[in-house]
């Protein structure tokens, strides 16, 4: 290598390391902020899109998102739409499977999981996670 290709090389080193611990991470989170909207193909641009990726990685291993629990996403749908019990009639059965199914008396089957994910456009990946029966 060049002293002039070393030298260019040296200049455009970017001081990215890898986040070991929460105060690397704070770091990193305050330097992206800093450079959040620096342009693309510029270096300031390959740092940011490589601290998100850092970023990303550490709070994967260290702060996991559960998966949502599937009646709890359906009532905050029904929130957010501005619907009550009874609107779910049709769509997962009739208004007393819809409340056994919301006070978690029964289970959603596989027809109720397409329709909810069709109507109200739930993911039937989430549809399908495990949750507690209310005991009886």
């Amino acid at each position: 290598m060049t002293k002039s290709m070393r030298t260019r090389f040296k200049n455009n080193i970017m001081n990215v390391k890898p986040i070991k611990s929460d105060k690397d991470y704070r770091n990193a989170l305050e330097r992206l902020e800093v450079i959040f909207d620096a342009p693309i193909d510029t270096q300031e641009g390959d740092e940011a899109e490589i601290l998100s990726l850092l970023i990303e990685n550490y709070e994967n291993e260290h702060y996991p998102i559960k998966a949502p629990d599937p009646i709890e996403e359906i009532k905050i749908r029904m929130e957010e739409w501005n619907m009550k019990q009874k609107d779910l009639v049709g769509i997962i059965g009739g208004k007393s499977r819809v409340s056994e199914i919301l006070n978690r008396k029964k289970r959603l089957t596989v027809g109720m999981i397409r329709e909810l994910e069709r109507i109200l456009q739930i993911s039937a990946s989430v549809l399908i996670n495990n949750y507690q029966l209310a005991p009886k």
